[in-house]
């Protein structure tokens, strides 16, 4: 029982952490897993990390998404941004295909790899675009189809799309917003698709479960809260030279 505990509040401050950091939360949650061969994580537990995320990112920006009730077209782009990763995921998960995607340490090392390089040259220039002036239908939906490179584990959703949004000339912050903006629908689509199956393996609600979503998203919010802090000081390097070095 306190194995189960340890286990979940590791797996709670792994997903709390690095879910929106340009890291790979999906690619840290399969190492620990695959080195350490945790035995309390399920597919219930997995749902728990990720609603504990989304609780987060909504608490955190419930201003924002108030406000899009006036801002249509936002609301709109935010929509449009997030149909390819939603049909993608449904698809690779529908088919099974996501299995041979997972549990995989080469491939994520690889991924973590290239994808943190990619994230270093994306960030070197200084642009100035801003979500209130710059974003449109095309640049939304091309940041969208980047998104789906995030169902690869050692992508990471929050990485790729920070880049594509550097790539399309837009600061650190409202790139950082943009990526913690689209995260909400993607990891709400994620975990319903979860959860079903979760339901369908009858699945009991319990104090593991509890702890999950708590520790999730108060690590959630702190790691969003400190990283925009971040990035108005500071370039992303740090997390492409720690993407190297765990790759």
């Amino acid at each position: 029982m306190l194995t189960d505990v340890i286990e979940i509040i590791i797996l709670s401050i792994v997903q709390g952490i690095s879910e929106f950091l340009p890291i790979s939360s999906s690619a840290h949650l399969n190492i620990i897993e695959i080195i350490f061969k945790f035995n309390s994580n399920s597919l219930m537990i997995d749902v728990s990390l990720h609603l504990g995320s989304l609780l987060a990112i909504i608490f955190y920006f419930k201003k924002e998404l108030l406000d899009l009730r006036s801002n249509q077209k936002l609301l709109s782009l935010m929509i449009i941004g997030s149909i390819p990763i939603v049909i993608a995921g449904y698809t690779l998960s529908t088919t099974g295909l996501i299995n041979l995607l997972e549990n995989n340490l080469e491939l994520i090392a690889w991924t973590t790899l290239i994808f943190g390089i990619i994230l270093y040259f994306a960030d070197k220039n200084k642009f100035n675009k801003k979500i209130s002036s710059n974003l449109n239908l095309k640049t939304i939906l091309y940041i969208g189809l980047f998104q789906m490179l995030a169902l690869i584990p050692g992508v990471s959703r929050a990485g790729i799309t920070i880049t594509a949004a550097r790539l399309f000339r837009f600061n650190r912050f409202d790139s950082s917003k943009i990526s913690f903006l689209l995260a909400i629908p993607a990891i709400a689509g994620a975990s319903v698709l979860q959860l079903k199956n979760a339901v369908e393996q009858d699945f009991q609600f319990n104090y593991l479960i509890l702890i999950s979503i708590t520790l999730s998203f108060l690590f959630s919010y702190f790691t969003v809260k400190f990283f925009l802090d971040y990035i108005n000081k500071f370039s992303l390097n740090v997390f492409v030279i720690y993407r190297i070095i765990i790759s």
